[in-house]
C-alpha cells in the first residue's frame, strides 16, 4: 500500500488538481492521500476536506518550512511506500506503476523518481531552471544522487534514517534525505517517464527577495550544518554544488574588494565580468543579471543557514487534524 503526501501553503488555486491526480494514482493500490498544510490563509484546507482526504495542519506556523511540510505529511503515512508532491504539482498518470515496478525488482533502491515537467516558464527563475534541468546528471534515468521533484520511497528505508524531512530545512530537504539514505547504504533511481507536472510561482526579481526573507535560500547551508559530525558529511560536500558556488562568490567579492583598494580601475571590470559570463551562459542579459543576483542572495543565505540554530529533527511536529466536509 502507498500514501501520497501533498505539502502545501496557500495553494487554493492549484490544490484541487494535485489532490485529484493523487487520488487517481493511489486508487489501483488501495492507497491514501494526506494533505499537509503549513498554515494556509486561503481555501487550501477546505478544498482538501471536501475532497475527503486526510488533512493536517501545522499547529505552530512559526515552524513552517519545506522540511517541516514534508515531515508532517510523512508522519501520517500508513503504508509501505510514500510519495511526496507539492501542492502546485500534478502526478503524471502511470508514474506510480513504473516506480513500484522498480522498487519491487531492486530491493537495494530506497526511492524512485521520474521526469519533472515545468509548465510555468513565464518567470526568469523557471526559464533558467528548465534549461538547467536538461543538463543535470540527477535528472537523467538511472542511479542518481537525489530525487528533486519528488519520488516514491520505501518507508522501511526512511525509518532507518530516523525521519523523512528535516524540520529545520527551508529547502534542499530532498537532497538531505538522499545524503542520509546513501550513508545508510541505499540507492536512488530515476526512470525515463513523466512523474509530475509543476506549475511554479512567478515573481521575477521579487521572488529573490521573497526567498531571502522566507529563509528558502538558506537551505544549502542548513544541510551542511545538519551534516557536520555525521556520516553524510562527505556526501554533502561532494554533491551539493551550491556550496562550491557560494565559495566562488565569496572569493569574487574578496577579489573585488582587494581590487577596489589596490587597483580601482580594475574594479568595474571585475564587477561586470560575472554578469557578462552569466548572460552568455543563460542566453540573454536579463537572465544573466537575474542569475547573478540570485547566486549572490544564495551565498548570503548559505552563510545564514550554516549558523542557524537547530532543533531535534526526530521530534514529532504538532498538528491539527481536520475531518472531511460533506
Amino acid at each position: 500500500m502507498i500514501t501520497i503526501g501533498i505539502k502545501a501553503l496557500n495553494e487554493g488555486a492549484k490544490i484541487a488538481r494535485a489532490i485529484r491526480s493523487a487520488q487517481a494514482a493511489v486508487a489501483p493500490f488501495g492507497g491514501t492521500v494526506v494533505l499537509a498544510d503549513s498554515g494556509s490563509r486561503d481555501a487550501t484546507v477546505e478544498i482538501g476536506r471536501r475532497a475527503g482526504i486526510t488533512v493536517v495542519q501545522l499547529a505552530d506556523t512559526s515552524e513552517r518550512c519545506c522540511g517541516a511540510g514534508a515531515q508532517l505529511a510523512f508522519q501520517y503515512a500508513d503504508a509501505d511506500f510514500f510519495c511526496l508532491i507539492d501542492g502546485d504539482m500534478e502526478l503524471a498518470p502511470g508514474f506510480l506503476d513504473a516506480a513500484m515496478a522498480v522498487l519491487r525488482d531492486h530491493p537495494h533502491v530506497a526511492g524512485v523518481g521520474g521526469q519533472v515537467t515545468e509548465r510555468n516558464l513565464s518567470s526568469q527563475e523557471f526559464q533558467i531552471k528548465a534549461a538547467a534541468m536538461a543538463n543535470e546528471e540527477h535528472r537523467r534515468a538511472g542511479l542518481v544522487d537525489r530525487l528533486d521533484g519528488g519520488g516514491v520511497y520505501r518507508i522501511a528505508a526512511i525509518r532507518e534514517t530516523g525521519y523523512f524531512g528535516d524540520r529545520n530545512l527551508h529547502s534542499f530537504e530532498e537532497f538531505d534525505l538522499a545524503a542520509r539514505l546513501s550513508a545508510a547504504g541505499w540507492q536512488l533511481m530515476r526512470v525515463d517517464a513523466p512523474s509530475v507536472f509543476h506549475d511554479g510561482h512567478s515573481g521575477g526579481h521579487a521572488l529573490i527577495a521573497r526567498r531571502l526573507r522566507s529563509g528558502y535560500l538558506d537551505g544549502a547551508g542548513e544541510v551542511l550544518r545538519a551534516a557536520l559530525g555525521r556520516e553524510q558529511l562527505g556526501y554533502v560536500l561532494r554533491h551539493l554544488g551550491h556550496l562550491r558556488w557560494a565559495a566562488a562568490i565569496g572569493a569574487w567579492w574578496a577579489a573585488l574588494l582587494a581590487a577596489s583598494l589596490m587597483e580601482p580601475a580594475t574594479a568595474p571590470i571585475l564587477l561586470a565580468l560575472p554578469v557578462l559570463l552569466l548572460a552568455w551562459r543563460r542566453g540573454g542579459l536579463a537572465l544573466g543579471v537575474y542569475s547573478f543576483l540570485m547566486w549572490n542572495a544564495t551565498a548570503l543565505g548559505i552563510l545564514r543557514g550554516i549558523v542557524r540554530r537547530r532543533v531535534d529533527p526526530r521530534r514529532p511536529l504538532a498538528a491539527v487534524s481536520y475531518s472531511p466536509l460533506d
